[in-house]
Parts: structure tokens; sequence; C-alpha cells
């Protein structure tokens, strides 16, 4: 009977409230604009996990997957700063709300050299989007931005917290990767934020020649951590290319900024994934507690972003 209770509301979800298709964009760096679709129309992570966990008990998590830019690293200052500063002696003329606004017209437009934008290094790609944003075409001034977001200067770590929780991840035997849609500079940004020695695998698009939501690059991380799909959970602040993608191979999958706020919550979000270190500090499950002390409602976050350089 409960578990007919549950598919009946995530049924109830699906069929009897409309999508809030709207008018705007979620402008990222690595990933296709999509229109936000509403949380209650595609029922919350608590429904999906009861539903999950009726039909297959306890569910338990061997690894986890974590997208990069949004969840965990964000860039320092904004792109449309950052182009206008460095354009300044190249006769960079535009606003920063022209930068912007260019920028995300140039983002819309269809790449035609490739079905992928990240392709190796994705220089040819970049070098469209900061000529077509700035009207700068000097060979210099691109050099000079695509290299600045290759340093750690250009980004930092999204939640203070990530390397605790990581490393106690680890240290219980949870498997961690890396799933994300951008060129070969990913792994130099990790190596220069002194996170790369935290995962156990990299899947980025430029190198599997797949780009999420396609489940390839997903199947791929799961290859590398040598785990099943139905082992692993995804976590990611992109609703089409992180949620449908990951689902779409097979695992489970919840939206940074709504589902789970802070890798903390990620520890313990429905107490899912394979690990309880003794070490873990009791304060930081009772501080979830009473966070949560209230009925799950994932609320949207800042996912109408595109984290631009």
């Amino acid at each position: 009977m409960a578990t007919t209770k549950i598919v009946f509301r995530v049924l109830r979800n699906l069929t009897t409230k409309p999508p809030n298709f709207t008018n705007q964009h979620h402008y990222r760096f690595f990933s296709a604009s999509v229109s936000p679709l509403s949380t209650e129309f595609w029922g919350d992570s608590k429904d999906y996990n009861e539903y999950r966990r009726s039909l297959y008990g306890e569910i338990t998590h061997k690894a986890l997957l974590v997208d990069a830019v949004g969840t965990l690293v964000v860039p320092s200052q904004p792109m449309a700063q950052v182009y206008r500063e460095i354009g300044e002696k190249y006769g960079v003329e535009y606003s920063e709300n022209e930068i912007l606004s260019r920028y995300r017209w140039a983002y819309e437009q269809p790449w035609g050299k490739s079905r992928l934008r990240y392709v190796d290094d994705g220089r040819p790609f970049w070098e469209f989007i900061v000529r077509s944003s700035t009207g700068c075409s000097d060979p210099q001034y691109f050099e000079e931005v695509y290299h600045y977001y290759a340093t750690e200067k250009a980004w930092r770590l999204y939640d203070p917290d990530a390397e605790k929780v990581f490393k106690a991840l680890r240290k219980s035997g949870v498997k961690l990767a890396i799933v994300s849609n951008f060129d070969t500079r990913l792994r130099p940004v990790l190596r220069a934020l002194n996170c790369d020695h935290w995962f156990d695998a990299v899947a980025v698009s430029a190198e599997v020649a797949a780009e999420k939501p396609n489940p390839i690059i997903f199947l791929k991380a799961f290859e590398l951590l040598g785990v099943k799909p139905e082992d692993a959970v995804h976590v990611g602040d992109d609703r089409r290319n992180d949620i449908w993608g990951a689902r779409d191979a097979g695992c489970d999958a919840w939206l940074w900024g709504s589902d789970v706020h802070s890798f903390k919550e990620v520890f313990y979000l429905r107490n899912t994934i394979t690990c309880c270190p003794k070490d873990w500090s009791a304060g930081l499950r009772m501080e979830h507690r009473l966070k949560h002390k209230s009925s799950w409602a994932p609320r949207l976050g800042n996912n109408n972003k595109r984290h631009l350089h």
C-alpha cells in the first residue's frame, strides 16, 4: 500500500501539474541553455528517493559524481568584468552589460564546426565567443583571456567544506569522480586549486568526445570508477545536463542549489551514501537535522545562470 501511494504521488506530479516553461534561459559556461522547469512538475528528490527505495529497498551509493563549474568551482569574478578589464588595453569599449548581452547571443548560435563545443583545448569555440562578445579580434587579447581561465586566479571552490567531505567519503570507501563539459584546461585548473587528488577519476567532455546530457560521458565515469550506474549518484547545478543526463545513464541525481546546497548535505542526504565515519563531527549531523526539520521542499537555487568566461 505504501508503495502504491508513493507511485501515485510521483505520477500525480508528472500528470497534473504542467511545466512552468518561461523565456528565462540558463546562461552557463559549459552547457546549452534550457528553460527552467517547475520542481513541482518533476517531483522533488524526496519523492524520487522514496519511490526508488520502495522498489529496491534501502538505497546505497558506492560512488559520487560531481559536476565541475557551478557545483565544485565557480569563477572568481564575473565574466563581463574580466573581458572588459583585460580588454581595455586592446581597445575594448563595450560596457559589462553590453559584453554580457553579446556573449549570450554568441553562445546561443549553432556551432557548426563540430558536434561538440569543447574539442581538445576548445580554442576555436572560445575565440568565436570572445570576439563576438567584445568586438575585438586581436589574437593577443584572446590568448590573455584564454590563459587567464586556466589559472587559479580565475576560479574558487564553491563550498569551503568540500575537501573535508570528500576526504571523509574516500576514507569510507566511496569512489569519487568529476563529470564535466569542459575543454582540456579542466585538469590544470583542478591542479591549480589543489583539488585534483580528491577524485579517483575525471570524465571531461573534451576527452570523452561526448557532452552532458549525453549518457556516454556518465557511462565513461562509471567505467573509470568500476561501478554500476545504479550504485552511483551525480550532483550538479544544471537540470537538463546533470539531472536528466545522469538519470538517462541509469544513476541517481541531485540538483545542486535545490535538492542539496552544500557537500555536507550531500553527505547526509537520506543517509544514502554508504558511509558514516566515526570521526565525523556529530555537530554537523545535528546542524543538518535542525536545518531540515521541516518537510523536504527543495528550492530552486541559482540555476538561472551560466558561468561565463
